[in-house]
């Protein structure tokens, strides 16, 4: 057990001292408080780093079943692997935009000057 799992199940072990204090008082509302700091004390202990890495490897952590928990429902079956669709490939998606950018530029300097020369030839007196 590493020194984190400790941590956790040192404070899993301080709500449960606190769910035993809250059922000791006897009304209704240290009964429900009990409940609650019980079921967190449970959900705690799930979050041990060395449980949620065995089940981040798929592997099947071993953690002694709660006292009146139900047994865990029986493993389902592992879904077949569907193979997705493969999207096709760009092959270079075109030009490049700089080309684009620089033959847009020549493009619009070629213009102004025909433009311009044009402008000469007709002047207005």
């Amino acid at each position: 057990m590493t020194k984190a799992d400790l941590l956790v199940e040192r404070g899993a072990a301080r709500l449960q001292q606190l769910a035993r204090q809250a059922a000791g008082r006897g009304d209704g509302i240290g009964e429900w408080l009990s409940e609650e700091l019980q079921a967190d004390a449970e959900f705690l202990r799930k979050l041990k780093p060395t449980l949620i890495k065995a089940r981040a490897r798929g592997e099947k952590p071993s953690t002694p079943p709660a006292a009146g928990a139900p047994p865990p429902p029986p493993p389902s079956p592992p879904a077949p692997k569907r193979d997705k669709p493969k999207k096709p490939k760009k092959k270079g998606g075109g030009p490049s935009p700089l080309l684009i950018v620089g033959a847009a530029l020549v493009a619009g300097i070629v213009i102004a000057k025909v433009v311009d020369w044009r402008g000469h030839a007709h002047p207005r007196d």
